[in-house]
């Protein structure tokens, strides 16, 4: 064989070499661009059940999948800063539009990134325990009439919280007589701590309520009306999203795929809730038992989803959590 043709053929299968190279690039799964800042997922949870029982099930198939997870319990204002520093890359409990006043400005400037609803039909405003309500309180504009009842006291959760914050514009505002009432800043179980200590013997409290919540099943209560320009509409009618730091999902690309699928019902916050409230059961224990007895939910979230190491993402997780196909 003379030189020329060797040189030829030398040539040919370094093209197919280049071009199987490239063909392997052009397939490579989306982990493979992710960068390695993307291997460990920090979330910002805010101490509510309900983001702790979702964030509880986003981190047990994140680490199904092959990622490191690490949670830490701020309150809302320091979840948006931290977002916009970059010392958190989720944050899954963006309740609107009640968290407007503290979620809009960093959205609106870039530095945050609110993703789909992971929650509708959600409420969030005033309640009363039913007998209460039944005495003929039924309205934020009754509750004035009854102050030494409730001893002027409108009781929140902890201090920061945008429910607070609105119960306190309310005061500030004088809307329906409030100007002389106080907020009891407490945390969620203190506060329904203190409605389990008065119901027993009907003692009268308002208090911020919001479905899902075990409360909804735990105590006889009714929400009251009238609040539409602090609370919003339809008793605080809700929508929760899902928020990234600026970019992240760019950079994160498979991740992203699977935040962008995320989506929860108030039948499965309000049972894994009760779990983690009632029963006493790790949020992790309550979240994997969960997606063991309901695997069907991961076929959704799972949709074009692939492990860390490139492999199925769907097979993983179902292996990981031992779920037979």
């Amino acid at each position: 064989m003379n030189a020329s043709r060797l040189s030829r053929r030398t040539h040919r299968r370094m093209g197919l070499g280049l071009g199987a190279a490239t063909l392997v690039l052009a397939a490579s799964p989306l982990y493979a661009q992710e960068p390695e800042s993307c291997s460990t997922l920090r979330f910002a949870e805010v101490g509510w059940t309900d983001i702790t029982a979702t964030t509880a099930l986003a981190t047990e198939v994140f680490e199904a999948l092959g990622y490191d997870t690490r949670i830490d319990t701020v309150s809302v204002p320091i979840a948006y800063q931290g977002m916009k520093n970059g010392d958190f890359d989720i944050f899954l409990g963006n309740w609107m539009p009640s968290m407007a006043s503290i979620s809009d400005p960093y959205v609106e400037d870039g530095t945050v990134d609110r993703l789909r609803a992971n929650l509708e039909g959600a409420k969030y405003t005033l309640a009363v325990p039913q007998y209460v309500y039944d005495a003929g309180v039924t309205s934020l504009a009754d509750l004035d009439e009854h102050a030494d009842k409730f001893d002027s006291n409108i009781h929140g959760i902890e201090a920061g919280n945008d429910g607070n914050q609105m119960i306190q514009k309310m005061i500030d505002d004088d809307a329906f007589g409030l100007g002389g009432w106080q907020l009891v800043d407490s945390s969620e179980a203190g506060m329904l701590s203190e409605l389990g200590a008065r119901v027993p013997d009907e003692g009268w409290m308002v208090f911020l309520g919001w479905e899902p919540h075990p409360m909804n099943t735990d105590f006889d209560m009714a929400y009251l009306t009238g609040a539409d320009d602090y609370f919003g509409p339809d008793l605080g009618g809700a929508t929760i999203y899902t928020n990234t730091r600026a970019g992240f999902t760019e950079e994160c690309g498979n991740v992203g795929a699977l935040l962008d699928n995320l989506v929860f019902t108030l039948e499965m916050e309000s049972q894994l809730m009760g779990e983690i409230m009632e029963e006493g059961e790790n949020p992790r224990d309550a979240a994997r038992d969960y997606l063991q007895a309901n695997p069907e939910v991961l076929e959704g979230w799972l949709d074009g989803v692939e492990a860390r190491d490139g492999d199925n993402g769907l097979a993983t997780v179902r292996e990981a959590l031992d779920i037979e196909s």
